[in-house]
């Protein structure tokens, strides 16, 4: 993976131009069911807070890029949810993610609204929060207030520690160099951390036995 973001680095400082749509692209891709798992958002956004730090991009369409991505991603996957309804999670590919879809279910069930906006910044349910809360047919502007506020919120958080390492550091080079990958190594340790933590805290409580449930209905 270090290798594809010194490798993206690179494109965007000889392709500048590229920034705003690469960002925009990778949050709304890292906001939809299934997709997220496989997008290396944090790392990404750490890097092109960093170029945007160096002054190599524009910070504030990456900015507004980052934020309408994350918005477009939920609404989707809130689309999907509210089309479907619960039983997608019994077809192909979902059907696979059944026990941690109906963590996330009983998360919702648990928060409701807050669920929506805390777990943008939560990576195992980041993008099976809004699918369930289509699933779970909450109304469009409670969902639509939730999913705006926490993608404000979320895009400067995701790009703040690269944007500060790289105005500290004060050159070009070790963004998309040695120090650049270290910026992003450390943060995103620390992300794992939280993240481990942070599920732990919310699904501690829950039984095994009231997930399985959650998994039936």
């Amino acid at each position: 993976m270090e290798s594809f973001i010194a490798d993206l680095g690179e494109f965007i400082r000889t392709h500048q131009a590229w920034a705003l749509p690469i960002v925009t692209l990778i949050c709304l891709g890292e906001s939809l069911v299934l997709v997220g798992l496989l997008i290396p958002a944090t790392a990404i956004m750490l890097l092109i807070g960093g170029l945007a730090g160096a002054g190599i991009v524009d910070p504030l369409p990456i900015l507004a890029g980052a934020i309408l991505g994350a918005i477009l991603g939920d609404i989707v996957s809130y689309a999907i949810g509210r089309w479907l309804g619960p039983g997608i999670v019994y077809r192909k590919p979902l059907r696979r993610y059944r026990h941690p879809i109906a963590k996330t279910r009983l998360f919702f069930r648990r928060y409701g609204f807050a669920a929506v906006f805390i777990g943008r910044f939560l990576g195992p349910i980041r993008s099976t929060v809004p699918l369930v809360a289509g699933m779970m047919a909450m109304s469009q502007w409670r969902f639509q207030i939730a999913n705006v506020l926490s993608a404000v919120l979320w895009a400067p958080v995701m790009l703040a520690p690269g944007y500060l390492g790289a105005r500290g550091a004060g050159e070009v080079d070790a963004v998309a160099g040695g120090g650049g990958l270290g910026i992003i190594a450390l943060v995103l340790a620390v992300t794992v951390v939280a993240t481990i933590i942070g599920g732990k805290r919310f699904f501690a409580t829950r039984r095994p036995e009231r997930v399985r449930a959650a998994a039936r209905s």
